[in-house]
């Protein structure tokens, strides 16, 4: 995928997101401790955390996860049940109308499968999901993934390769691929 990413630990680059984090963290810390009818203290909350005001009738039930927020693109109607964590240093988008149920996780970043690149590497790709798409509840998104328009995710799933228009994936078996 052309939109991959790799970056190197201790860059520059590396320093600067690391700090995003720990001030992420610090923001949707606050978040998930406020009362529920707090809808101003959300809103600021979520505005620090995204960049952005949450948009057009977007719903999000805390506790909530980010560990960058700034490359996270929510569309209109939005729906994030509790719980849910986004790491999306790489970006993830969220078309209009998209639900996504409690638990659900959404990774864009990684390390390299080789021991030795490992530890001195992430790597990372964006996750797109199109418009009314629902992930269930436990599911889990893996980097580089596009989900297209109308499909459905089910509850547990661990989504590894893209998802058609209008589909339904289930499944979570793990499969040993190859031994070092």
């Amino acid at each position: 995928m052309s939109n991959d990413r790799l970056m190197r630990i201790h860059s520059a680059e590396f320093q600067a997101m690391a700090e995003r984090v720990l001030r992420v963290t610090e923001l949707t810390s606050r978040l998930n401790v406020l009362p529920f009818e707090d809808e101003a203290g959300k809103a600021e909350l979520f505005e620090q955390i995204l960049g952005n005001p949450l948009p057009a009738r977007a719903t999000i039930y805390p506790p909530f996860y980010t560990d960058h927020g700034l490359q996270l693109d929510l569309g209109e109607r939005v729906f994030i049940n509790q719980n849910c964590t986004f790491l999306d240093y790489a970006g993830i988008r969220l078309g209009d109308r998209v639900m996504v149920g409690p638990k659900a996780t959404f990774i864009t970043v990684g390390h390299p499968v080789d021991p030795e690149e490992r530890r001195g590497w992430l790597s990372g790709a964006p996750i797109d999901v199109a418009e009314n798409v629902w992930i269930g509840a436990g599911a889990m998104i893996l980097p580089g993934v596009s989900i297209g328009r109308d499909a459905v995710v089910a509850a547990g799933a661990v989504v590894t390769d893209d998802v058609p228009a209008a589909s339904l994936v289930t499944g979570s078996k793990a499969t040993v691929h190859r031994r070092w």
